[in-house]
């Protein structure tokens, strides 16, 4: 038997193909007959109970910052007429799939990383496995469609919630003109820049359940490894949610013109 590698980064390298290939397999999967539609459901019931409100109370102050801060600066170059654009695309396009993406990932996540964490260490996993039912078809791929739904709705919500938000911020307390923050947001956006912000939450959901799924299945063993699996899930969805956007995100803009250009 051959000894692993042991070249530096050869054990990062290593779990990122397990990642990976854990990613094709529940893609693989969902395909597959029976699908855990009961599952399916209870999981979305989940992670909107633990993630909407918090969501929603997060989503207004976002938009009120961001709208507060773009009404300043368009004040100082005069450019107040383009404050409802400014806000309203910074919302939709950026801060809404980040927003939503972190609650999935830190409240939905997490508890998809630690019902799979306990399974595992309680054997339930290994015992599927001697049974012929596969773990990943009737416990991940359920979780992950979940958790792409609800992120798809919840995108949404954010966006109408940190849009109202900014609205209302704008023009009561900077003074702003209601006509020219929705003729502005009418003259510049465009439907694609709602469709990347649905592609982004879609996407970010997959990736939020595949890595609470892959740590899950992998804890360091004991109830302190399925602790340490939880955190290492949120840190690791965190950093390739912000990478995954910023690929988006140069994309997007290098595929879409801008509207009116």
């Amino acid at each position: 038997m051959t000894a692993p590698t042991t070249f530096p980064g050869a054990g990062a390298l290593r779990e990122t193909g397990k990642l990976c290939q854990l990613g094709i397999d529940v893609v693989r999967t969902s395909f597959r007959r029976p699908f855990q539609l009961r599952e399916f459901i209870q999981q979305s019931w989940f992670i909107v109970s633990v993630t909407v409100l918090p969501t929603a109370l997060v989503s207004i102050p976002f938009g009120a910052v961001i709208a507060l801060q773009l009404g300043s600066l368009t004040r100082q170059i005069g450019a107040q007429s383009f404050t409802g654009a400014a806000s309203v695309l910074a919302i939709i396009q950026q801060a809404s799939p980040i927003v939503t993406a972190l609650l999935i990932a830190g409240a939905g996540g997490s508890a998809i990383c630690a019902d799979i964490g306990s399974r595992k260490i309680r054997e339930e996993i290994d015992a599927m496995e001697v049974l012929g039912v596969s773990p990943i078809q009737r416990l991940v791929v359920p979780r992950v469609l979940a958790a792409m739904l609800v992120s798809v709705l919840l995108n949404g919500m954010v966006s109408v919630v940190g849009v109202l938000g900014g609205y209302f911020f704008n023009v009561i307390m900077q003074d702003g003109t209601p006509g020219a923050y929705l003729a502005s947001f009418s003259a510049l956006a465009q439907l694609p820049d709602l469709w990347i912000s649905e592609i982004k939450a879609l996407i970010f959901g997959f990736i939020a359940g595949i890595v609470a799924a892959y740590r899950g299945l992998n804890p360091a063993g004991g109830p302190k490894g399925v602790g340490d699996a939880v955190n290492q899930a949120v840190v690791i969805t965190f950093l390739l949610l912000f990478f995954v956007n910023f690929v988006l995100t140069t994309i997007y803009l290098q595929v879409v013109p801008a509207k009116g250009s």
